[in-house]
């Protein structure tokens, strides 16, 4: 890891005003925030072509439904959400607790309370939805919960961020750290967890997702049969209108996680797939949830331009060698 005295050489200066121009429209008031959010989404989606032919993908094989028209406008609904959910960051990272006290509210609070009377650790499982940092400052104003987190590519942005949101919860959890996520549940603590993503193979089983097979990560099964813990489903829903938020925390879930892994990921995968069809603009489109298929099957995706790019250089460097040979 980069030492912290070199993060504040001159090549990271941009990387710093970029972080003093964050913390200044994590002030900006909440509608102004979604309005410039909105702007925002409608540039990501004309400057960064791939991430537009993710979503596409994403739209026809989740969406078969839909027609061509009713899938780009979802698509445009789906940026502007994205957008919104940039400033929805920084005010989670920046903004003052008195931000998000009236932001939202929290209904079911009394089933994560019931759990841990119970001397249980809680996991409240959830889906990468656009709102989740803002979601999560709103959870902190009435209960407390560890959240978990992945390190950034960039030094600067990712010891901001994990500084901050740190900060602003119980504990940070990095996704890998079994350990540590053992120790908070065992503890009695609630955890939030959004295990939706493509791992890969590890740790993962095939479970139908939209009608297709996803790799689906095992880990909430194995945390909780580790700790005991409670799973309560966590829905987050940003109100149209700027009307602020509605979090909503499900009773424990019966009979879990069992013995069956590929039964729990199925189950986990039909509750995030409910959530999505009710909000679909909401969800985060962008993230490749099919990249990884079953033996046999071809890729969904076309390679990140930035691959691409490994690719001819690292063979433009074999053709130089080989010419000099």
């Amino acid at each position: 890891m980069t030492p912290d005295s070199s993060l504040f050489a001159p090549r990271y200066w941009p990387e710093w005003l970029a972080v003093g121009i964050a913390r200044l429209a994590a002030r900006l008031p909440y509608r102004l925030q979604t309005g410039v959010g909105r702007g925002l989404g409608r540039l990501f989606q004309r400057l960064n072509p791939y991430r537009r032919l993710v979503v596409d993908i994403n739209l026809a094989l989740c969406f078969p439904e839909l027609g061509p028209r009713e899938r780009e406008d979802l698509k445009k609904h789906i940026f502007e959400s994205l957008g919104i959910s940039i400033l929805e960051t920084l005010a989670g990272l920046w903004a003052a607790n008195k931000f998000f006290s009236s932001a939202g509210e929290i209904d079911g609070l009394e089933h994560l309370e019931a759990a841990q009377r119970q001397g249980k650790g809680v996991i409240l499982l959830s889906g990468h939805f656009c709102s989740l940092d803002f979601a999560g400052r709103i959870l902190m104003q009435h209960h407390p919960a560890c959240f978990t987190y992945h390190e950034l590519r960039n030094p600067v942005f990712d010891r901001v961020v994990a500084r901050q949101r740190k900060r602003n919860c119980t504990a940070l959890i990095h996704r890998h750290d079994t350990r540590g996520f053992v120790r908070a549940l065992r503890s009695g603590k609630a955890v939030w967890y959004a295990p939706d993503q493509d791992q890969g193979v590890n740790n993962t089983v095939f479970a139908t997702f939209f009608g297709l097979q996803a790799s689906t990560l095992t880990a909430t099964a194995r945390l909780a049969r580790l700790t005991n813990a409670a799973v309560l489903p966590f829905i987050i829903r940003r109100l149209p209108d700027s009307g602020g938020y509605a979090l909503t925390i499900q009773p424990a879930l019966e009979d879990f996680p069992g013995e069956d892994d590929l039964a729990y990921a199925t189950r986990f995968n039909a509750m995030i797939e409910s959530q999505i069809r009710a909000n679909p603009d909401q969800y985060l489109w962008t993230h490749r949830r099919f990249k990884t298929r079953p033996g046999g099957e071809s890729k969904l995706y076309p390679p990140k331009p930035s691959r691409l790019k490994r690719q001819r250089r690292r063979a433009a460097g074999t053709l130089s060698r080989e010419k000099r040979s």
